[in-house]
Protein backbone atom coordinates (compact mmCIF):
# COMPACT_ATOMS: atom_id res chain seq x y z
CA UNK A 1 0.00 0.00 0.00
CA UNK A 2 1.22 3.49 -0.83
CA UNK A 3 0.28 5.15 2.48
CA UNK A 4 -1.42 4.39 5.73
CA UNK A 5 -5.21 4.26 5.58
CA UNK A 6 -7.05 6.35 8.16
CA UNK A 7 -10.69 5.53 8.76
CA UNK A 8 -13.42 6.61 11.18
CA UNK A 9 -15.86 4.20 12.81
CA UNK A 10 -19.04 5.62 14.31
CA UNK A 11 -20.46 3.00 16.69
CA UNK A 12 -23.83 3.70 18.32
CA UNK A 13 -25.00 1.42 21.11
CA UNK A 14 -28.20 1.43 23.11
CA UNK A 15 -26.58 3.34 25.99
CA UNK A 16 -23.76 5.30 24.35
CA UNK A 17 -21.81 5.99 21.21
CA UNK A 18 -18.35 6.93 20.06
CA UNK A 19 -16.36 7.94 17.05
CA UNK A 20 -13.14 5.96 16.78
CA UNK A 21 -10.19 6.35 14.43
CA UNK A 22 -8.37 3.42 12.87
CA UNK A 23 -4.98 3.52 11.18
CA UNK A 24 -3.88 0.62 8.97
CA UNK A 25 -0.22 0.26 8.01
CA UNK A 26 -0.56 -2.91 5.97
CA UNK A 27 0.12 -5.23 8.93
CA UNK A 28 -1.90 -4.03 11.90
CA UNK A 29 -4.77 -1.74 12.79
CA UNK A 30 -4.27 0.79 15.55
CA UNK A 31 -7.46 2.26 17.01
CA UNK A 32 -7.98 5.35 19.14
CA UNK A 33 -10.98 7.07 20.64
CA UNK A 34 -11.87 10.47 19.20
CA UNK A 35 -15.22 11.27 20.80
CA UNK A 36 -17.51 9.47 23.26
CA UNK A 37 -21.05 10.40 24.31
CA UNK A 38 -24.09 8.97 26.06
CA UNK A 39 -27.22 7.81 24.26
CA UNK A 40 -30.15 8.65 26.51
CA UNK A 41 -33.77 8.02 25.51
CA UNK A 42 -36.25 10.88 25.77
CA UNK A 43 -39.87 10.49 26.86
CA UNK A 44 -42.49 12.65 25.11
CA UNK A 45 -46.09 12.29 26.27
CA UNK A 46 -45.60 8.64 27.17
CA UNK A 47 -43.56 7.63 24.11
CA UNK A 48 -39.90 6.65 24.39
CA UNK A 49 -37.74 8.18 21.62
CA UNK A 50 -34.13 8.17 20.53
CA UNK A 51 -32.69 11.70 20.43
CA UNK A 52 -31.54 11.41 16.82
CA UNK A 53 -30.69 15.09 16.36
CA UNK A 54 -28.41 15.00 19.39
CA UNK A 55 -26.79 11.79 18.15
CA UNK A 56 -26.20 13.35 14.72
CA UNK A 57 -24.66 16.38 16.43
CA UNK A 58 -22.32 14.08 18.38
CA UNK A 59 -21.39 12.22 15.19
CA UNK A 60 -20.53 15.48 13.46
CA UNK A 61 -18.54 16.61 16.52
CA UNK A 62 -16.52 13.40 16.30
CA UNK A 63 -15.84 13.91 12.60
CA UNK A 64 -14.69 17.47 13.18
CA UNK A 65 -12.36 16.46 16.03
CA UNK A 66 -10.94 13.58 13.99
CA UNK A 67 -10.12 15.83 11.04
CA UNK A 68 -8.34 18.50 13.06
CA UNK A 69 -5.04 16.63 12.79
CA UNK A 70 -5.33 14.47 9.69
CA UNK A 71 -7.77 13.82 6.84
CA UNK A 72 -9.83 10.64 6.98
CA UNK A 73 -10.14 8.34 3.98
CA UNK A 74 -13.59 7.00 4.89
CA UNK A 75 -16.24 6.57 7.58
CA UNK A 76 -18.68 3.79 8.47
CA UNK A 77 -21.66 3.81 10.85
CA UNK A 78 -23.08 0.89 12.82
CA UNK A 79 -25.92 0.84 15.37
CA UNK A 80 -28.28 -1.48 17.23
CA UNK A 81 -30.93 -3.27 15.17
CA UNK A 82 -34.65 -2.92 14.29
CA UNK A 83 -35.27 0.82 14.86
CA UNK A 84 -35.89 3.34 12.08
CA UNK A 85 -36.72 6.89 11.06
CA UNK A 86 -39.33 8.07 8.57
CA UNK A 87 -38.70 10.74 5.92
CA UNK A 88 -41.37 12.80 4.20
CA UNK A 89 -41.50 13.59 0.50
CA UNK A 90 -38.97 16.39 0.91
CA UNK A 91 -36.46 14.07 2.60
CA UNK A 92 -36.96 15.58 6.06
CA UNK A 93 -37.09 13.48 9.22
CA UNK A 94 -40.71 13.41 10.35
CA UNK A 95 -39.98 12.82 14.05
CA UNK A 96 -37.37 11.30 16.32
CA UNK A 97 -37.22 7.48 15.96
CA UNK A 98 -39.12 5.53 18.62
CA UNK A 99 -37.13 3.32 21.01
CA UNK A 100 -37.60 -0.44 20.65
CA UNK A 101 -38.37 -0.62 24.39
CA UNK A 102 -41.41 1.63 23.97
CA UNK A 103 -44.65 -0.10 24.92
CA UNK A 104 -46.44 0.59 21.63
CA UNK A 105 -45.77 -2.96 20.38
CA UNK A 106 -47.42 -4.69 23.35
CA UNK A 107 -49.86 -7.27 21.95
CA UNK A 108 -48.98 -6.53 18.32
CA UNK A 109 -47.34 -9.91 17.63
CA UNK A 110 -50.62 -11.67 18.33
CA UNK A 111 -52.40 -9.37 15.86
CA UNK A 112 -49.72 -10.01 13.24
CA UNK A 113 -50.11 -13.76 13.61
CA UNK A 114 -53.79 -13.39 12.71
CA UNK A 115 -52.64 -12.21 9.28
CA UNK A 116 -49.75 -14.65 8.77
CA UNK A 117 -48.85 -17.71 10.81
CA UNK A 118 -45.70 -17.80 12.89
CA UNK A 119 -44.34 -20.64 10.78
CA UNK A 120 -45.05 -18.81 7.50
CA UNK A 121 -43.35 -15.71 8.87
CA UNK A 122 -40.34 -17.71 10.00
CA UNK A 123 -40.07 -19.69 6.76
CA UNK A 124 -39.78 -16.44 4.79
CA UNK A 125 -37.72 -14.22 7.06
CA UNK A 126 -35.84 -16.71 9.23
CA UNK A 127 -36.10 -14.19 12.07
CA UNK A 128 -36.59 -14.83 15.75
CA UNK A 129 -40.09 -13.51 16.44
CA UNK A 130 -39.74 -10.63 18.92
CA UNK A 131 -42.19 -7.79 19.47
CA UNK A 132 -39.38 -5.23 19.08
CA UNK A 133 -38.82 -6.18 15.42
CA UNK A 134 -39.40 -3.51 12.79
CA UNK A 135 -42.40 -5.32 11.26
CA UNK A 136 -44.30 -5.15 14.53
CA UNK A 137 -43.25 -1.56 15.22
CA UNK A 138 -44.71 -0.60 11.84
CA UNK A 139 -47.93 -2.45 12.57
CA UNK A 140 -48.21 -0.57 15.88
CA UNK A 141 -47.59 2.71 14.07
CA UNK A 142 -50.25 1.93 11.49
CA UNK A 143 -52.75 1.11 14.22
CA UNK A 144 -52.04 4.03 16.52
CA UNK A 145 -50.76 6.80 14.21
CA UNK A 146 -51.89 5.93 10.67
CA UNK A 147 -51.64 9.55 9.52
CA UNK A 148 -47.87 9.59 10.22
CA UNK A 149 -47.21 6.40 8.32
CA UNK A 150 -49.47 7.58 5.52
CA UNK A 151 -47.30 10.68 4.96
CA UNK A 152 -44.00 8.76 5.01
CA UNK A 153 -42.07 8.52 1.74
CA UNK A 154 -39.03 6.59 2.97
CA UNK A 155 -38.12 4.31 5.86
CA UNK A 156 -34.46 4.26 6.85
CA UNK A 157 -33.07 2.00 9.54
CA UNK A 158 -30.83 3.72 12.06
CA UNK A 159 -27.38 3.38 10.40
CA UNK A 160 -28.97 4.12 7.02
CA UNK A 161 -30.48 7.28 8.50
CA UNK A 162 -27.05 8.49 9.63
CA UNK A 163 -25.58 7.56 6.23
CA UNK A 164 -28.34 9.53 4.51
CA UNK A 165 -27.51 12.70 6.42
CA UNK A 166 -23.79 12.22 5.75
CA UNK A 167 -23.88 11.27 2.07
CA UNK A 168 -27.39 11.91 0.74
CA UNK A 169 -27.75 8.25 -0.28
CA UNK A 170 -31.04 6.61 0.73
CA UNK A 171 -30.66 2.83 0.88
CA UNK A 172 -31.06 -0.13 3.24
CA UNK A 173 -27.93 -2.00 4.27
CA UNK A 174 -28.45 -5.77 4.17
CA UNK A 175 -27.42 -6.81 7.70
CA UNK A 176 -29.73 -4.21 9.22
CA UNK A 177 -32.58 -5.13 6.89
CA UNK A 178 -32.22 -8.72 8.06
CA UNK A 179 -33.22 -7.66 11.61
CA UNK A 180 -36.62 -6.32 10.51
CA UNK A 181 -38.70 -9.51 9.98
CA UNK A 182 -39.48 -8.06 6.55
CA UNK A 183 -36.57 -9.44 4.51
CA UNK A 184 -36.70 -12.70 2.58
CA UNK A 185 -33.75 -14.61 4.04
CA UNK A 186 -33.16 -16.60 0.86
CA UNK A 187 -33.48 -13.90 -1.82
CA UNK A 188 -32.01 -11.17 0.44
CA UNK A 189 -34.63 -8.72 -0.78
CA UNK A 190 -37.67 -7.19 0.89
CA UNK A 191 -40.47 -9.75 1.16
CA UNK A 192 -43.46 -8.50 -0.83
CA UNK A 193 -45.51 -11.35 0.68
CA UNK A 194 -44.86 -10.39 4.32
CA UNK A 195 -45.32 -6.67 3.63
CA UNK A 196 -48.64 -7.36 1.87
CA UNK A 197 -49.99 -9.75 4.52
CA UNK A 198 -49.13 -7.35 7.33
CA UNK A 199 -50.79 -4.59 5.27
CA UNK A 200 -47.79 -2.28 5.36
CA UNK A 201 -47.00 0.36 2.70
CA UNK A 202 -44.47 -1.16 0.30
CA UNK A 203 -43.28 2.12 -1.21
CA UNK A 204 -41.31 3.24 1.84
CA UNK A 205 -38.65 0.51 1.69
CA UNK A 206 -35.35 1.45 0.06
CA UNK A 207 -33.07 -0.66 -2.18
CA UNK A 208 -30.88 -3.22 -0.38
CA UNK A 209 -27.11 -2.74 -0.52
CA UNK A 210 -24.47 -5.15 0.72
CA UNK A 211 -21.99 -4.29 3.50
CA UNK A 212 -18.90 -2.74 1.96
CA UNK A 213 -20.86 -0.62 -0.54
CA UNK A 214 -19.45 2.86 -1.17
CA UNK A 215 -22.26 5.39 -0.86
CA UNK A 216 -20.36 8.42 -2.14
CA UNK A 217 -18.54 11.32 -0.54
CA UNK A 218 -19.45 13.32 2.52
CA UNK A 219 -22.06 15.88 1.45
CA UNK A 220 -20.72 19.31 0.51
CA UNK A 221 -22.98 21.05 3.07
CA UNK A 222 -21.63 18.78 5.84
CA UNK A 223 -18.07 19.57 4.73
CA UNK A 224 -18.83 23.30 4.85
CA UNK A 225 -20.54 23.06 8.22
CA UNK A 226 -17.63 21.16 9.81
CA UNK A 227 -14.82 22.74 7.75
CA UNK A 228 -13.54 19.29 6.77
CA UNK A 229 -12.52 17.85 3.38
CA UNK A 230 -14.74 15.32 1.67
CA UNK A 231 -14.10 11.59 2.16
CA UNK A 232 -15.85 8.31 1.39
CA UNK A 233 -18.98 7.17 3.26
CA UNK A 234 -19.15 3.36 3.32
CA UNK A 235 -22.16 1.24 4.23
CA UNK A 236 -20.45 -1.16 6.61
CA UNK A 237 -22.40 -3.94 8.34
CA UNK A 238 -24.94 -1.54 9.78
CA UNK A 239 -25.96 -3.91 12.56
CA UNK A 240 -23.24 -3.74 15.21
CA UNK A 241 -23.44 -7.49 15.83
CA UNK A 242 -22.31 -8.18 12.27
CA UNK A 243 -19.43 -5.74 12.54
CA UNK A 244 -18.36 -7.56 15.71
CA UNK A 245 -18.67 -10.97 14.06
CA UNK A 246 -16.45 -9.87 11.16
CA UNK A 247 -13.75 -9.18 13.76
CA UNK A 248 -14.00 -12.46 15.71
CA UNK A 249 -10.40 -13.80 15.57
CA UNK A 250 -11.49 -17.37 14.82
CA UNK A 251 -9.45 -19.58 12.54
CA UNK A 252 -11.86 -22.52 12.70
CA UNK A 253 -14.74 -22.95 10.30
CA UNK A 254 -17.18 -23.94 13.06
CA UNK A 255 -17.23 -21.84 16.21
CA UNK A 256 -19.63 -20.21 18.64
CA UNK A 257 -19.59 -16.45 19.10
CA UNK A 258 -21.11 -14.13 21.69
CA UNK A 259 -21.36 -10.44 20.94
CA UNK A 260 -21.92 -9.28 24.48
CA UNK A 261 -23.26 -5.81 25.22
CA UNK A 262 -26.68 -4.47 26.17
CA UNK A 263 -27.92 -7.51 24.25
CA UNK A 264 -26.13 -10.83 23.98
CA UNK A 265 -26.11 -12.19 20.44
CA UNK A 266 -25.18 -15.88 20.77
CA UNK A 267 -24.71 -18.01 17.69
CA UNK A 268 -22.60 -19.50 14.95
CA UNK A 269 -21.73 -18.66 11.35
CA UNK A 270 -23.26 -20.54 8.42
CA UNK A 271 -22.99 -20.37 4.65
CA UNK A 272 -26.77 -20.12 4.24
CA UNK A 273 -29.97 -19.79 6.29
CA UNK A 274 -31.16 -22.65 8.51
CA UNK A 275 -34.95 -22.39 8.68
CA UNK A 276 -36.22 -25.90 9.32
CA UNK A 277 -38.68 -27.14 11.91
CA UNK A 278 -36.19 -27.21 14.77
CA UNK A 279 -34.85 -23.65 14.29
CA UNK A 280 -38.46 -22.43 14.14
CA UNK A 281 -39.24 -24.31 17.36
CA UNK A 282 -36.27 -22.76 19.14
CA UNK A 283 -36.99 -19.31 17.65
CA UNK A 284 -33.44 -18.88 16.35
CA UNK A 285 -32.73 -16.09 13.90
CA UNK A 286 -30.92 -16.06 10.57
CA UNK A 287 -29.25 -12.68 10.30
CA UNK A 288 -27.32 -11.48 7.29
CA UNK A 289 -23.58 -11.11 7.77
CA UNK A 290 -20.55 -9.82 5.90
CA UNK A 291 -19.07 -11.88 3.08
CA UNK A 292 -22.34 -13.64 2.23
CA UNK A 293 -22.44 -15.43 5.59
CA UNK A 294 -25.49 -16.02 7.79
CA UNK A 295 -25.35 -15.55 11.54
CA UNK A 296 -27.48 -18.27 13.07
CA UNK A 297 -28.16 -16.87 16.50
CA UNK A 298 -30.47 -15.95 19.32
CA UNK A 299 -31.00 -12.49 20.79
CA UNK A 300 -30.67 -12.79 24.56
CA UNK A 301 -31.16 -9.94 26.99
CA UNK A 302 -27.58 -9.22 28.03
CA UNK A 303 -25.83 -6.60 30.13
CA UNK A 304 -29.04 -4.56 30.08
CA UNK A 305 -29.91 -6.30 33.36
CA UNK A 306 -26.71 -5.05 34.97
CA UNK A 307 -26.80 -1.62 33.32
CA UNK A 308 -30.37 -0.95 34.41
CA UNK A 309 -29.68 -2.34 37.91
CA UNK A 310 -26.77 0.09 38.23
CA UNK A 311 -29.06 2.95 37.21
CA UNK A 312 -31.59 1.87 39.84
CA UNK A 313 -28.95 1.75 42.57
CA UNK A 314 -27.82 5.20 41.47
CA UNK A 315 -31.39 6.48 41.82
CA UNK A 316 -31.32 5.07 45.35
CA UNK A 317 -28.13 7.00 46.12
CA UNK A 318 -25.67 4.11 45.70
CA UNK A 319 -23.04 4.85 43.05
CA UNK A 320 -20.90 1.97 41.78
CA UNK A 321 -18.90 1.53 38.61
CA UNK A 322 -18.97 -1.80 36.81
CA UNK A 323 -15.55 -2.76 38.15
CA UNK A 324 -16.74 -2.32 41.74
CA UNK A 325 -19.86 -4.37 41.07
CA UNK A 326 -17.79 -7.19 39.61
CA UNK A 327 -15.37 -7.18 42.53
CA UNK A 328 -18.29 -7.47 44.95
CA UNK A 329 -19.79 -10.34 42.94
CA UNK A 330 -16.45 -12.22 42.77
CA UNK A 331 -16.49 -12.46 46.56
CA UNK A 332 -20.04 -13.80 46.60
CA UNK A 333 -20.31 -17.59 46.55
CA UNK A 334 -23.30 -17.58 44.23
CA UNK A 335 -25.06 -20.66 42.82
CA UNK A 336 -28.18 -19.67 44.81
CA UNK A 337 -30.68 -17.92 42.56
CA UNK A 338 -31.25 -17.74 38.79
CA UNK A 339 -33.63 -15.98 36.41
CA UNK A 340 -34.56 -16.24 32.76
CA UNK A 341 -32.99 -13.03 31.36
CA UNK A 342 -35.55 -13.04 28.52
CA UNK A 343 -38.60 -13.06 30.77
CA UNK A 344 -40.94 -10.21 29.79
CA UNK A 345 -40.63 -8.95 33.37
CA UNK A 346 -37.15 -7.64 32.58
CA UNK A 347 -37.83 -5.91 29.25
CA UNK A 348 -39.01 -2.44 30.41
CA UNK A 349 -36.70 0.05 32.06
CA UNK A 350 -36.99 0.46 35.80
CA UNK A 351 -36.28 -1.40 39.01
CA UNK A 352 -34.55 -4.54 37.72
CA UNK A 353 -33.18 -5.55 41.17
CA UNK A 354 -36.70 -5.40 42.57
CA UNK A 355 -38.03 -7.52 39.71
CA UNK A 356 -35.24 -10.07 40.23
CA UNK A 357 -36.29 -10.38 43.86
CA UNK A 358 -39.91 -10.76 42.75
CA UNK A 359 -38.95 -13.44 40.19
CA UNK A 360 -36.91 -15.45 42.71
CA UNK A 361 -39.64 -15.26 45.36
CA UNK A 362 -42.31 -16.49 42.94
CA UNK A 363 -40.09 -19.34 41.72
CA UNK A 364 -39.31 -20.50 45.27
CA UNK A 365 -35.63 -19.60 45.23
CA UNK A 366 -33.51 -17.74 47.77
CA UNK A 367 -34.19 -14.03 47.22
CA UNK A 368 -31.05 -11.91 46.55
CA UNK A 369 -30.71 -9.53 49.49
CA UNK A 370 -27.54 -7.66 48.59
CA UNK A 371 -26.12 -5.91 45.55
CA UNK A 372 -23.40 -8.58 45.29
CA UNK A 373 -25.98 -11.38 45.28
CA UNK A 374 -27.99 -9.59 42.59
CA UNK A 375 -24.95 -9.07 40.34
CA UNK A 376 -23.92 -12.70 40.82
CA UNK A 377 -27.45 -13.85 39.95
CA UNK A 378 -27.40 -11.79 36.73
CA UNK A 379 -24.03 -13.14 35.58
CA UNK A 380 -24.80 -16.77 36.38
CA UNK A 381 -28.23 -16.52 34.74
CA UNK A 382 -26.69 -15.15 31.54
CA UNK A 383 -24.16 -17.99 31.43
CA UNK A 384 -26.91 -20.58 31.96
CA UNK A 385 -29.04 -19.04 29.20
CA UNK A 386 -26.00 -19.17 26.90
CA UNK A 387 -25.69 -22.90 27.66
CA UNK A 388 -29.35 -23.43 26.75
CA UNK A 389 -28.84 -21.62 23.44
CA UNK A 390 -25.64 -23.58 22.75
CA UNK A 391 -27.59 -26.84 23.10
CA UNK A 392 -30.28 -25.55 20.74
CA UNK A 393 -27.75 -24.53 18.09
CA UNK A 394 -25.98 -27.89 18.30
CA UNK A 395 -29.32 -29.66 17.83
CA UNK A 396 -30.13 -27.54 14.76
CA UNK A 397 -26.74 -27.77 13.03
CA UNK A 398 -25.73 -31.28 14.10
CA UNK A 399 -22.29 -29.93 14.91
CA UNK A 400 -20.08 -29.94 17.99
CA UNK A 401 -18.26 -26.78 18.95
CA UNK A 402 -14.95 -26.78 20.79
CA UNK A 403 -14.70 -23.10 21.68
CA UNK A 404 -16.65 -19.93 22.30
CA UNK A 405 -15.40 -16.54 21.13
CA UNK A 406 -16.71 -13.67 23.25
CA UNK A 407 -16.38 -10.12 22.00
CA UNK A 408 -17.61 -6.70 23.04
CA UNK A 409 -17.97 -4.86 26.32
CA UNK A 410 -18.92 -7.99 28.26
CA UNK A 411 -15.40 -9.37 27.85
CA UNK A 412 -14.21 -6.77 30.34
CA UNK A 413 -15.92 -8.88 33.01
CA UNK A 414 -13.57 -11.69 34.01
CA UNK A 415 -16.40 -13.08 36.12
CA UNK A 416 -18.80 -13.41 33.20
CA UNK A 417 -16.15 -14.89 30.88
CA UNK A 418 -15.15 -17.50 33.46
CA UNK A 419 -18.77 -18.37 34.21
CA UNK A 420 -19.50 -18.88 30.51
CA UNK A 421 -16.55 -21.30 30.24
CA UNK A 422 -17.67 -23.10 33.42
CA UNK A 423 -21.34 -23.43 32.53
CA UNK A 424 -20.87 -24.27 28.84
CA UNK A 425 -17.97 -26.62 29.58
CA UNK A 426 -15.72 -25.42 26.76
CA UNK A 427 -12.91 -22.84 26.54
CA UNK A 428 -13.79 -19.19 26.04
CA UNK A 429 -11.57 -16.87 24.02
CA UNK A 430 -12.35 -13.33 25.13
CA UNK A 431 -11.65 -10.27 23.01
CA UNK A 432 -11.46 -7.88 21.48
CA UNK A 433 -13.50 -5.49 23.59
CA UNK A 434 -13.71 -3.23 20.54
CA UNK A 435 -14.77 -5.96 18.12
CA UNK A 436 -17.54 -3.81 16.63
CA UNK A 437 -15.11 -1.00 15.87
CA UNK A 438 -12.57 -3.38 14.35
CA UNK A 439 -15.24 -4.93 12.14
CA UNK A 440 -16.46 -1.53 11.03
CA UNK A 441 -12.90 -0.50 10.06
CA UNK A 442 -12.12 -3.82 8.39
CA UNK A 443 -15.20 -3.60 6.16
CA UNK A 444 -14.06 -0.13 5.11
CA UNK A 445 -10.65 -1.61 4.27
CA UNK A 446 -12.39 -4.31 2.25
CA UNK A 447 -14.33 -1.66 0.33
CA UNK A 448 -11.03 0.08 -0.42
CA UNK A 449 -9.49 -3.19 -1.70
CA UNK A 450 -6.90 -3.30 1.10
CA UNK A 451 -8.01 -6.65 2.58
CA UNK A 452 -9.59 -9.66 0.96
CA UNK A 453 -12.18 -11.76 2.78
CA UNK A 454 -13.08 -12.70 6.33
CA UNK A 455 -10.04 -14.89 6.89
CA UNK A 456 -7.59 -12.05 6.28
CA UNK A 457 -9.75 -9.65 8.29
CA UNK A 458 -9.79 -11.97 11.29
CA UNK A 459 -6.06 -12.59 11.04
CA UNK A 460 -5.56 -8.82 11.23
CA UNK A 461 -7.54 -8.67 14.47
CA UNK A 462 -5.51 -11.51 15.94
CA UNK A 463 -2.32 -9.61 15.03
CA UNK A 464 -3.63 -6.36 16.53
CA UNK A 465 -5.24 -7.50 19.81
CA UNK A 466 -4.54 -9.72 22.80
CA UNK A 467 -7.09 -12.51 23.28
CA UNK A 468 -7.59 -14.00 26.77
CA UNK A 469 -8.30 -17.71 27.28
CA UNK A 470 -10.66 -18.97 30.03
CA UNK A 471 -10.65 -22.71 30.71
CA UNK A 472 -13.77 -24.38 32.16
CA UNK A 473 -13.88 -25.25 35.87
CA UNK A 474 -16.33 -27.10 38.15
CA UNK A 475 -17.89 -28.95 35.22
CA UNK A 476 -19.88 -31.47 37.28
CA UNK A 477 -21.27 -28.80 39.60
CA UNK A 478 -22.47 -26.64 36.73
CA UNK A 479 -23.91 -29.59 34.82
CA UNK A 480 -26.10 -30.34 37.85
CA UNK A 481 -27.11 -26.67 38.21
CA UNK A 482 -27.90 -26.45 34.49
CA UNK A 483 -30.21 -29.46 34.77
CA UNK A 484 -32.12 -27.74 37.56
CA UNK A 485 -32.18 -24.47 35.61
CA UNK A 486 -33.85 -26.21 32.67
CA UNK A 487 -36.50 -27.97 34.71
CA UNK A 488 -37.18 -25.39 37.42
CA UNK A 489 -36.56 -21.99 35.78
CA UNK A 490 -37.10 -22.40 32.03
CA UNK A 491 -39.82 -25.04 32.18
Amino acid sequence: MEKEKRMLAADFGASGGRVMAGCYDGKQIQISQIHRFSNDPVWLFGTMHWDFLRLLFELKSGIKKACLSEKADSIGVDTWGVDFGLLDGDGSLMENPVHYRDERTAGIVEKALEKITARELYDITGNQIMEINTAFQLMALKEKRPELLGRAAKLLLMPDLFNYYLSGAACSEYTMASTTQLLNAKTREWSAEVIEKLELPDGIFQPIVMPGTKLGSLCSHVCRELSVPAFEVVAVAGHDTQCALAAIPARQEDFIFVSCGTWSLFGTELDGPNMGEMPAKYNLTNEGGFGGKISFLKNIVGLWLLQESRRQWSREGMEYDFGQLEEMAWKEEGKRSFVDPDDALFMPAGDIPGRIREYCEKSGQPVPQTIAQTVRCINESLALKYRKTLEEIKACTGKEYGMIYMAGGGTQSRLLCQLVANVCGIPVYAGPVEATVYGNLLIQLSAAGEVNGLSQMRDLVAASEKITLYEPEEAEVWNEIYGRYQTEILA
